[in-house]
């Protein structure tokens, strides 16, 4: 049996990191950690070949050897997904889908012949015993929690490390809190499940051993929903980390309740963990009571963000704008609590309601649904009538969103977060870092006729003035700056000479 594994391509997006990658010249953030995992569940006889849209074409020599297609997406790439789709039936390969996108919008696109739906590691078995009999259903779908001692080590012999900026891996599953908007309680549930130390620990030297340095994310739905879980972990990865000469940094998604754990962030840091996501959402209390994001109402998040960051991580933002509880003045809010909190990574997005979450489920109740999901939150799409006018909705997020990443307001954010943030273990830096640097010296510092390169001189000038071990940091944010910039006006570009609609 020849298996092919597809990943659709990722449309440029805040997180794409499209600009950025060029200056260490990868061709994509991150590798398909799904798929890889998959690969690694299927029978060991068969032929396994992964193709990943975002670093390689999908050639029809590819379609005609494959005897069956696995494809894993997620609501962002569905566009790129359906014209897949379209692209195998042409070719009349046997076409198994899973991931979120299908796990909460299985009926969107036709001509799947096989849904695995929900977590794969219990009832993938149950499908590949039916197709070797020849009996495999339309849909399956998982109706338990998988134990993730059950989860195999992706299969990365199908990928080239070379590709991709990060790798990826995961330690746990689910998040003890139920946010409306979230749909991670539907996909993964409450329960936080985790990997044994052993077993995570086990995968991370596997990187090692096939040659990988450099960044990992863990990319937990909440990182310390176990806490005592956690830093058992945390205190074998240490161990690992300086046994091995620390050859990785990682960075990972929390709740913000980590900035009351003094001892879990001293583990994080000890273990290599630089960066942390964490969703803020918003500084209006009463945008963040009606998401049901209640732990962030009970510590000042300036604070909570101030703290995380003297304990070695660089805190990235996330922000919602379109709640029915914010003010008019929430722009305004928003713009002071980004720039004074020196988050120098801010998502700044419009609030959309993912298929079956509570928040669609309210809306729908309420008449005020659109459409579906655009999966892109960082857009101008909302698939819902908001409370706010339309139009000062969007005309507020533009103007956030041109504020924070006008070149001075980013690089004083930079500034900022360079003066807070306190080095608990050394990085390194690696050909590549270097190659950027260069890179950054002529494409901002030299060749760049805007106004970003005055900003940078002076931001590698501040980083050594405030602590010299920041100055890897400093040149890794202005490049990232450059991105932001660039996305944001490749954004308002496509918005000329269109009539704005409530639905992109």
């Amino acid at each position: 049996m020849n298996a092919l594994f597809i990943y659709p391509e990722i449309p440029d997006t805040f997180w794409s990191f499209s600009y950025a990658l060029r200056f260490v010249s990868k061709k994509a953030a991150f590798p398909p950690l799904g798929l890889l995992t998959i690969a690694s569940m299927v029978p060991a006889e068969w032929n396994r070949k992964l193709v990943d849209m975002n670093v390689g074409r999908l050639e029809n020599i590819d379609l005609i050897w494959a005897d069956i297609v696995f494809i894993s997406a997620m609501h962002v790439q569905k566009d790129s997904t359906a014209e897949l789709v379209e692209r195998c039936r042409k070719f009349s390969v046997r076409i198994v889908a899973g991931g979120p996108y299908f796990t909460t919008s299985p009926d969107t696109i036709s001509g799947i012949n096989h849904l695995i739906l929900g977590e794969a590691e219990d009832v993938l078995p149950t499908f590949l015993h039916d197709l070797a009999n020849g009996t495999p259903r339309d849909i399956y779908e998982a109706q338990t929690r998988p134990d993730l001692s059950l989860t195999p080590e992706p299969d990365w012999d199908l990928i080239n490390f070379k590709n991709y900026d990060s790798m990826l891996v995961q330690f746990s599953r689910g998040c003890p809190f139920d946010c409306e908007f979230c749909d991670i309680v539907l996909l993964n549930g409450r329960n936080q499940r985790t990997k044994s130390s052993a077993q995570f620990v086990g995968e991370i030297d596997t990187l090692y051993q096939k040659g990988w340095r450099g960044t990992v994310f863990v990319v937990d739905d909440n990182f310390i929903g176990s806490k005592a879980k956690v830093k058992e972990m945390l205190r074998d990865l240490g161990g690992w980390m300086e046994e091995n000469n620390r050859p990785f940094h990682f960075l990972t998604e929390a709740s913000i309740n980590l900035a009351e754990d003094n001892e879990l962030m001293d583990l994080m840091s000890y273990a290599g963990f630089n960066k942390v996501f964490i969703g803020l959402e918003s500084p209006n209390e009463e945008s963040l009571k009606e998401a049901n994001k209640l732990q962030n109402t009970r510590k000042d998040m300036m604070d909570a963000v101030k703290t995380i960051q003297k304990n070695g991580m660089e805190v990235m933002g996330g922000f919602i704008l379109g709640f029915d509880s914010d003010p008019r003045k929430i722009f305004d809010s928003l713009i002071d609590f980004i720039q004074s909190s020196g988050i120098v990574t801010a998502m700044v997005g419009l609030l959309q309601a993912l298929p079956g979450t509570k928040l669609w489920k309210r809306l729908s109740m309420e008449g005020r649904l659109l459409s579906d999901s655009s999966g892109d939150n960082t857009g101008e799409g909302i698939n819902f009538i908001p409370k706010m006018d339309v139009q000062k909705l969007l005309e507020g997020y533009r103007m956030v969103v041109e504020t924070i990443y006008s070149p001075k307001a980013y690089y004083t954010r930079c500034i900022a977060f360079l003066m807070t943030y306190r080095h608990k273990t050394a990085s390194k830096i690696d050909l590549s870092g270097i190659k950027a640097f260069f890179k950054s010296i002529w494409h901002i510092g030299i060749r760049n006729e805007g106004k970003f390169r005055p900003y940078y001189w002076r931001l590698l000038l501040g980083s050594l003035i405030i602590n010299p071990r920041t100055f890897g940091e400093a040149v890794r944010l202005a490049i990232v700056g450059i991105h932001f910039r660039k996305s944001m006006s490749s954004q308002r570009d496509s918005r000329q000479g269109c009539p704005m609609s409530v639905i992109r």
